[in-house]
């Protein structure tokens, strides 16, 4: 009798074991898992408003939170933002050191050869901004012999160098900056140059936000869609089929929408047959 008491208990005390370790077990695999997921980083400079700017240190705006909505609940990645100068985007996305890059990221030839663009995400069409006093210009057959501040290797400032190219008689007069876009803005407004070229969205949050109420905006014509892309390294052909995917949800369901409404007050979207 004695025994069989002692082999039950080493048998019971087995069993135990056996779901101690079935537990353990099943706690390593799921710690696994997380560790496993494949760490995006995404590079920005941190502007322009209502894009992406900083609120109580935490980044955020209408591209960041798209980019924390693709991410949402992905078994496969996780995502971290960077920010960095505007330049070091392109040279982390050259190195490797970033997986992808949000910055109001329009579309041009150049940046098309050496990265891939995901879906475009926002419809922001240029315009020209000059002060209400200066009746001299009123479209870009004026800016001839105007100046303006750009950031090197910006859209707007490639635009501007060729336009300069084309007009070698009389051309614009361009003062690079590294200063941020809403610095520049104030310095038209103060009438240290002429007249600026930037995006619609990120041109009437800045006069409203900082009452450059002397300040006026000219509508451009533009012969390509004036679209807003995530932009991804070379190599980044399966992260951009997930991205691409997510992006069509996002506009199906609506979340692109509302995250428009919420940072533009519109709907900015870009055509849905465009979103591919």
């Amino acid at each position: 009798m004695k025994k069989i008491v002692k082999y039950s208990s080493l048998a019971a005390l087995a069993l135990v074991a056996a779901g101690v370790l079935a537990a353990c077990s099943g706690g390593a695999k799921k710690e696994g898992q997380a560790a496993s997921k494949k760490e995006i980083i995404v590079a920005t400079n941190g502007s322009p408003r209502p894009f992406i700017y900083e609120e109580n240190g935490e980044l955020t705006g209408y591209e960041i939170e798209v980019v924390r909505a693709i991410f949402k609940d992905s078994d496969k990645y996780d995502v971290k933002f960077e920010k960095t100068e505007w330049s070091g985007v392109f040279a982390g996305l050259d190195a490797d050191r970033y997986n992808m890059a949000v910055n109001n990221l329009s579309y041009t030839k150049e940046r098309a050869e050496k990265y891939l663009y995901a879906a475009p995400i926002a419809q922001n069409p240029n315009v020209l901004v000059v002060k209400k006093d200066d009746s001299s210009i009123k479209s870009l057959d004026d800016i001839g012999g105007k100046s303006t501040e750009v950031v090197q290797a910006t859209t707007s400032a490639k635009q501007l160098e060729a336009y300069n190219a084309e007009h070698t008689d009389n051309p614009t007069i361009l003062n690079y900056t590294k200063a941020d876009f809403q610095q520049i803005m104030v310095r038209l407004s103060d009438g240290q140059f002429d007249y600026k070229i930037f995006d619609k969205i990120g041109v009437e949050t800045v006069i409203k936000n900082q009452g450059l109420d002397n300040l006026k905006v000219i509508e451009l014509p533009s012969d390509q869609q004036p679209y807003v892309y995530p932009l991804l390294a070379q190599g980044q052909d399966e992260l951009k089929s997930f991205v691409d995917k997510r992006i069509k949800e996002l506009y199906k369901d609506g979340t692109l929408e509302k995250l428009s409404k919420q940072f533009f007050g519109d709907t900015y979207l870009p055509a849905e047959a465009d979103i591919k």
